[in-house]
This record gives C-alpha cells, sequence and structure tokens, in this order.
C-alpha cells in the first residue's frame, strides 16, 4: 500500500478509525527524513493491512503543532484512535519492523479500558 498524505482536511478520520496508522512527520529540507523514507515505503508495501500516513510539516503546520512536534523524523502510531506511540529519529528497518509487531500485539480492550479510567480520574 502506497503512503497516504495526511493533511488537515483527512488527518482527523484517517487515525480514529479502527485501522493502525503510523505516521511519519517530515520536511523535505531534513535528511534523516529522507534516509527514513524509502524504509518507511518499504514496510509500507509488505504490510498492507496498516495505514502508513505521512504529514509533511511544513504544509501541515497546524497538525505538527497540534502534536508538540519539536523534531522531525518522528514516528507516530495510532490503533484504534489511540497514540500508541510518539517518538523522534528515524529507524532503521529491523526497529520499525519491531514497532509495528509490538503495535499489533497491544491488547486494546485493556488499553480503552485505561484510557477510561484516566478520564474519570480527571474528572474528579
Amino acid at each position: 500500500m502506497a503512503t497516504v498524505e495526511l493533511t488537515t482536511e483527512n488527518f482527523e478520520r484517517v487515525v480514529s478509525g479502527d485501522s493502525t496508522v503510523l505516521v511519519d512527520f517530515w520536511a523535505s529540507w531534513c535528511g534523516p527524513c529522507r534516509m527514513f523514507a524509502p524504509v518507511y515505503e518499504a514496510a509500507s508495501e509488505r504490510h498492507e493491512d496498516i495505514v502508513f500516513g505521512s504529514v509533511n510539516t511544513e504544509e501541515q503546520v497546524q497538525i505538527a503543532s497540534a502534536f508538540g512536534i519539536s523534531s522531525i523524523p518522528t514516528l507516530m502510531v495510532f490503533r484504534e484512535g489511540v497514540v500508541l506511540y510518539a517518538q523522534p529519529g528515524a529507524l532503521p528497518e529491523a526497529s520499525l519492523e519491531e514497532l509495528i509487531s509490538q503495535a499489533r500485539a497491544v491488547d486494546m480492550e485493556e488499553v480503552h479500558r485505561k484510557v477510561a479510567e484516566q478520564k474519570q480520574q480527571a474528572e474528579k
């Protein structure tokens, strides 16, 4: 599957679905971003069940700002609308594959339960 360009028009719809979504925050002037791009694209071809999105931080400043992106590349993993991972830095292929495996293994019922508990605590 090709990488999906994420914009203010489609970002929320894409990341809030039931799919696992990886999001690469990047910019054209960023050397590490350019080095990571082929690794990310190759993973998108291997894992057709996952949505691979990219946010050009130069064009989508509002999205980058909303997530506090201050270093690029930054990779985020969303699953069922929940952020499971958010770290700056280009990953080598093996590390990206391990991250994908870990994201698939997460018990989302447990995650949603914990999120609900945190919301209740915050409301008190």
